[in-house]
């Protein structure tokens, strides 16, 4: 591949100008500009300024932006939208996207340097999903290992206080392959901040928490229930709150629930199932990513096994989904996948191939034709994506 020309125009005199660290660095590093120390806290998406403007030099060139791993693996520090993409005729600043998916707080320094605030134990074993509340004042951990949910104080200089309550599952569940416990592999709060949905593997169900805000306690309200053998792996929700997502992850179907709550009685009524894919003897598919488009007109999950990637239109009225297209990804365990912002390009992690492959996508006509050839990236686990500036 040909090199090309990308000139750039630094917009802050602290600026300094993108370069590589090594002679076989495969990007140049952008640094941060800031006036003043910059807290991340848990789960928190923060844009960070670089005092840079770039000029790429045509419709047929783009500019990608990602993460150093050791931010990543050492913090917990990842860019929010996995891959922030520059497009072509984009002139005005980079400004980088981080969220901080760890269970530790950093400000990020002017110089950008990076500062430990706190970090705080949360009395189990490793989590594997965290979220907060919609007021920002907790931190919910998931723990797949040991079936535990912890729920810890948020302060507001974005350090982690103490725990506030933490809840162990207990069952017997009914899959030999996930030793017949529980395992908790999503929490999120519904658009109210009133209940805590936390989906459980290994029980085959939902749990439903009532949230108390004031002390930061739940308390199981409700049991959502699925199919034996099911693995209930994550949870969406409508963009107005109405309509709850679930994908299982072991039988391939998604089912749509209709939330209200009146009174401070909530009902959950499944109006729908969906199959992603048939399943035959001995199947070995699984469904892995489940995400919205940005204007959450349509709902996508990818299927490991088949190696494929399903996109449903959505119902916003009445919260129903329509299959539009079920087509290969070319590549191995398609661990996410995601929309471009502009519905028109989609893109695939493949885990085990250790590739990312891209498409244009045709959601009117229901068409999805390879854009490229495969990115070669090591064990892609989750992308988002974030326009810069």
């Amino acid at each position: 591949m040909e090199p090309i020309t990308v000139k750039y125009k630094v917009l802050d005199p602290r600026a300094k100008t993108p370069a590589y660290a090594t002679p076989g660095s495969a990007a140049a590093d952008l640094c941060a500009v800031l006036d003043e120390p910059l807290t991340v806290q848990p789960m928190q998406r923060v844009l960070v300024p670089t005092g840079l403007a770039i000029e790429l030099p045509g419709a047929h060139a783009v500019a990608l932006v990602y993460a150093r791993s050791g931010l990543s693996i050492k913090h917990g520090l990842c860019m929010a939208n996995g891959v922030g993409v520059v497009d072509s005729d984009y002139r005005g600043e980079l400004k980088v996207p981080m969220v901080n998916l760890g269970a530790e707080a950093y400000t990020i320094q002017p110089d950008g340097d990076l500062e430990l605030i706190n970090f705080a134990p949360i009395n189990g074993m490793r989590g594997c999903y965290v979220s907060t509340d919609y007021t920002d004042q907790y931190l919910f951990v998931a723990g797949y290992h040991d079936g535990k949910l912890t729920v810890l104080r948020l302060k507001e200089d974005g350090s982690i206080g103490e725990i506030t309550d933490e809840i162990y599952h207990k069952g017997l569940g009914s899959m030999a392959e996930r030793n017949f416990r529980p395992h908790i592999n999503c929490a999120r709060m519904t658009h109210d901040n009133k209940y805590l949905l936390v989906a459980d593997q290994g029980m085959d169900h939902v749990n439903v928490y009532r949230f108390d805000v004031e002390k930061g306690k739940v308390k199981l309200e409700d049991i959502i229930r699925s199919e034996m053998e099911s693995a209930p792996r994550h949870i969406k929700i409508s963009e107005d709150g109405r309509y709850i997502y679930i994908l299982h992850e072991l039988k391939c179907y998604i089912d749509v629930y209709e939330y209200a709550d009146n009174n401070n009685d909530p009902t959950f009524e499944k109006i729908q199932t969906v199959e992603l894919i048939k399943l035959t003897r001995g199947n070995t598919n699984s469904a892995s990513a489940f995400s919205f488009s940005l204007d959450y007109n349509y709902l996508l999950s990818s299927i490991a096994g088949d190696n494929s990637v399903i996109v449903f239109d959505v119902d916003k009225k009445t919260g129903l989904l329509k299959k539009n297209f079920l087509l290969p990804i070319s590549g191995e365990y398609p661990k996410d996948a995601e929309f471009f912002p502009d519905n028109k390009f989609l893109v695939s992690l493949n885990h085990e191939s250790n590739t990312m492959t891209f498409f244009h996508i045709d959601l009117e006509h229901g068409t999805m034709i390879m854009n490229g050839p495969a990115m070669k990236v090591n064990m892609p686990n989750c992308i988002l994506f974030h326009k810069l500036g």
